[in-house]
């Protein structure tokens, strides 16, 4: 059976790396974002370059142009559009789309625009494209739903608290906090229809161009921890594998699972299971303040470390 995986967020950074994966074993994938063409944002990438490698390594692909963060946007027609071009059922959701992040601004400086459409974006059409994909998961008898969350969704521990360069992260990481409950919840109610739901952050920085730029120096993970995981997570038995809020680097070490490149073709040097040390799986922001004073102790008691 051809599974069909909608990717959101597909132009570029880890949304690109995971369609990419998922194509690499077979998988077609529905492309989806608001940037079809090279230059169309603001951004570098583009649905139309994804397509293209995806294709050059022998896969299958579509693009699909949307704005996702549009409160008016009919998510069942887009399934059904989808569907309709791709010839096949989506039985693979991987929510990856987010809105533009607000990290310099701080929790004053949110004006309610910015909240609604973070909150839109994030936490809605996330759900919504839940519910538009079901009814297609129940027909066919299976599913697998990630939705992309984030360390910034952990409760920032003090005092004292540590610095941190994306300063305290509330409304992008309070959206995030919201998938992961959205997420284990939903996969309580749909595991009788032998539907996963799971959760996925990355366990640190991932090194795509745009990050890369934005905060220098951060410590990094590659983008191919993240699409293995990715992969890993949207193939599962979803009677065992679902209801997780799983973390990249640590998923990978408890399955053993061989961390390939995006292709599938080749191993990743320096990040296959036995390669990923015991530093490598502490969250970024332990790793990035090297402060005596950083709680430890306290972050043991809540579970952070």
């Amino acid at each position: 059976m051809v599974h069909l995986a909608l990717v959101t967020g597909a132009s570029r950074g880890i949304g690109r790396a995971m369609a990419r994966r998922l194509a690499s074993e077979g998988i077609a994938v529905a492309a989806v974002s608001r940037t079809l063409r090279p230059g169309d944002g603001a951004l570098s990438g583009s649905l139309e370059e994804t397509v293209e490698l995806i294709r050059a390594d022998g896969g299958t692909a579509g693009a699909f142009a949307v704005d996702l963060g549009d409160p008016d946007l009919d998510r069942v027609a887009l399934i059904a559009r989808i569907e309709a071009e791709m010839g096949l059922t989506v039985d693979i959701l991987v929510n990856n789309a987010a809105a533009a992040r607000q990290h310099g601004k701080g929790f004053e400086e949110a004006t309610r625009r910015i909240f609604t459409e973070t909150v839109e974006t994030n936490i809605w059409n996330t759900w919504d494209l839940m519910k538009a994909v079901v009814p297609g998961m129940r027909r066919v008898g299976h599913g697998w739903i990630v939705n992309l969350s984030s360390r910034m969704a952990s409760p920032r521990v003090g005092p004292p608290f540590a610095p941190h360069p994306l300063r305290g992260g509330v409304l992008y990481g309070a959206t995030k906090a919201a998938i992961d409950r959205l997420s284990t919840g939903a996969a309580l109610e749909l595991h009788p229809d032998n539907i996963a739901v799971n959760t996925l952050a990355p366990n640190r920085g991932v090194a795509t161009e745009n990050a890369n730029n934005f905060v220098p120096g951060w410590p990094a993970e590659p983008e191919e921890t993240m699409a293995e995981a990715n992969l890993l997570l949207c193939t599962g038995d979803p009677q065992v594998l679902t209801g997780r809020v799983a973390y990249s680097l640590p998923l990978i070490k408890e399955f053993n699972r061989p961390v390939r490149t995006l292709d599938g073709r080749e191993l990743v040097t320096g990040w296959q299971p036995d390669e990923i040390d015991e530093r490598s799986l502490l969250p970024e922001y332990l790793v990035y303040a090297e402060s005596p004073e950083f709680p430890r102790d306290l972050l043991a008691k809540t579970g952070q470390l």
